[in-house]
């Protein structure tokens, strides 16, 4: 059985969260902390937070983007950009999934952005968007389409578009290109795989990954791991947030690669600090620099990174990326810490609740490449 994982803080985290007056956040503390069973997640559909979104929804299934859009006249799909961010809300804040009507929508308005190649397409403009790919494919996971063959034909293409090194990058900036002056015009920029994998853009598409109840058991999801575990606390090498202070900057529900999003998919996949890369080629990166402290060694620097920011009441003190819509958003990142915390004394990261119980069980295991 494994051990209380709150030994491994020093304040007892349990306690603040489920006092705190949401219900939301004692519902997920419940299920996921205390590892209550017998909760229905729908009483969480009808709180007025979740009924405010949906009435703003249009017939469609998109959101209508309300701020300023500067990236408009470059081919920017903001509709794209507001239903991906609002439909994140509904799946991680209220637990909605695609029995309910309104996240079916959602859901087949992203797949109406789907090229015929696999990849959600448009937030760039023409250009491949690698991040926005796999932070959209992370969601219709977690509304229960692991088993949609158009998903499937998703993390295909997040394959192919891989760096000879395992990790993922944004292709034009590969090879050079501007991202906002590139995006309406000129021919799509292909990928110069030789280039070294971005820790920006790998830790959004691992986040699918690891949300997949099959996809996260693949040699591909556990090199890339070790790979974004490596580049810990250090500067991305392209232009894109590339400042190591994004390491240290959060938000709720996860947008960007931080270190508690980073950590959240490496404990969902399995990855844990004592574990060593042994003989797998695929973290010995030509990229990783000489003296680069070792993946695990990162982690476990990760972990206790998080043990640092931990308040005398309990919860976690992290820098906050602004989410006006979202209430609470400190206890939000400290429940997503205490995840964490959960999955290494727990061992292997457990089936996230929101997919069907089918949906690790009823399907063959794909034949993987490295």
């Amino acid at each position: 059985m494994a051990r209380d994982w709150r030994a491994a803080l020093a304040h007892d985290p349990v306690a603040p969260l489920l006092s705190v007056p949401n219900p939301s956040i004692v519902f997920f503390a419940r299920r996921d902390l205390c590892r209550e069973s017998r909760l229905d997640v729908r009483t969480l559909w009808e709180l007025e937070g979740a009924a405010r979104l949906l009435r703003r929804q249009a017939p469609d299934g998109s959101w209508q983007f309300a701020s300023n859009m500067p990236g408009v006249d470059y081919g920017e799909d903001y509709t794209q950009l507001e239903t991906f961010r609002r439909m994140g809300q509904l799946i991680e804040v209220f637990g909605l999934d695609r029995s309910h009507p309104a996240l079916e929508r959602a859901a087949e308005y992203l797949f109406g952005c789907q090229t015929s190649e696999g990849d959600f397409r448009g937030i760039y403009g023409r250009q491949y968007a690698t991040t926005y790919t796999g932070a959209i494919a992370e969601l219709l996971v977690k509304a229960g389409y692991a088993e949609d063959p158009r998903l499937e034909k998703c993390f295909e293409w997040l394959l192919y578009m891989r760096q000879e090194d395992g990790g993922w990058a944004i292709p034009l900036r590969t090879v050079g290109l501007e991202l906002r002056h590139s995006m309406g015009k000129g021919r799509v920029a292909e990928p110069d795989r030789s280039k070294p994998f971005s820790h920006l853009v790998t830790g959004m598409v691992l986040r699918a990954f690891a949300a997949h109840p099959v996809w996260r058991r693949s040699e591909a999801a556990l090199r890339a791991g070790h790979l974004l575990a490596s580049r810990f606390f250090e500067r991305d090498r392209y232009a894109d947030r590339s400042s190591a202070a994004h390491w240290e900057s959060t938000s709720f529900p996860f947008w960007f690669t931080d270190i508690v999003s980073a950590l959240d998919s490496l404990t969902r996949i399995g990855i844990r600090a004592t574990d060593r890369p042994g003989t797998d080629s695929s973290v010995h990166s030509p990229h990783l620099g000489q003296g680069t402290q070792s993946p695990p060694g990162r982690m476990a620097e990760g972990l206790e990174w998080l043990r640092s920011r931990q308040l005398a009441d309990g919860l976690f003190a992290i820098n906050l990326l602004k989410n006006r819509s979202l209430p609470d958003l400190p206890a939000w990142v400290s429940l997503a810490v205490c995840r964490v915390f959960a999955r290494v004394a727990g061992g292997r990261a457990q089936r996230p609740a929101c997919l069907a119980p089918a949906a690790a069980t009823s399907r063959k295991r794909p034949a993987f490449t490295s």
